[in-house]
């Protein structure tokens, strides 16, 4: 699944007449570079999520006859549902019982997409979830198995659950990309709008949620205008 109904709002003023999944690096849409990445891991149907300018998003992926792949849409036009609920909305996609991944269409990696559902493959747990050590204002918090443990907002003070001490956990950020059994479906709650970060949080008191460290991998957040022309320098020179 590609995450792809965010408004944008980051990338103004560039997304005041389109989505963010068609902001261009390199000529190319971020959207376009996302799917190429997910067939070239071996992925072969696709569903992307939509809201801000919907109508380009599909438009796109028709006139270039589905990347030769299966592609389906999750429409949010009514109301964009967050990572969580743009999740939920599209379970009926996820019918086969197998692992999935679930990527944001806003990061550029040169990882290994095909080495990481392996991974969680192999692994059996409920989660896998892209990480790296790099600077920001919320961790995930795992212990030394790269057990997901808690979460920790450094500019409030705030952690979860309430009790946790950190004293013995790493501070990891999350990358925008996981690995998901179709179990974690069973963790939702009944709200339709809701972050995946919350069910993580959630699950992890029952169920098993590992950490992949990527450090070694290239990755960049292009969630911004100045980060285009970063992405084209990291990527394309």
């Amino acid at each position: 699944m590609i995450f792809a109904a965010g408004l944008g709002t980051r990338l103004q003023p560039l997304t005041n007449d389109r989505p963010k999944a068609m902001v261009e690096v390199k000529g190319k849409p971020l959207l376009q570079w996302t799917i190429e990445r997910l067939i070239e891991a071996g992925s072969h149907e696709i569903i992307v999520n939509v809201h801000h300018f919907a109508d380009t998003i599909i438009d796109f992926i028709q006139s270039n006859n589905n990347f030769g792949v299966h592609i389906d849409i999750s429409d949010e036009r009514d109301q964009v549902l967050e990572t969580g609920g743009g999740l939920k909305k599209a379970q009926w996609f996820f019918n086969d019982n197998n692992p999935f991944l679930v990527v944001n269409v806003d990061i550029m990696t040169n990882m290994n997409w095909a080495k990481f559902y392996e991974s969680h493959v192999a692994s059996g747990v409920l989660a896998t979830l892209a990480v790296r050590r790099r600077s920001s204002s919320r961790y995930l918090l795992f212990n030394e198995k790269m057990h997901l443990h808690g979460w920790q907002n450094i500019k409030t003070g705030e952690t979860r659950p309430g009790s946790l001490t950190t004293d013995d956990l790493q501070q990891f950020a999350f990358s925008g990309m996981q690995v998901l059994s179709p179990r974690i479906f069973e963790h939702m709650l009944q709200e339709d709008k809701f972050s995946i970060i919350e069910v993580y949080l959630r699950a992890m008191e029952k169920e098993t949620i590992k950490g992949y460290a990527h450090d070694d991998d290239i990755w960049l957040d292009v969630g911004k205008p100045e980060s285009l022309k970063t992405a084209e320098k990291m990527f394309f020179q």
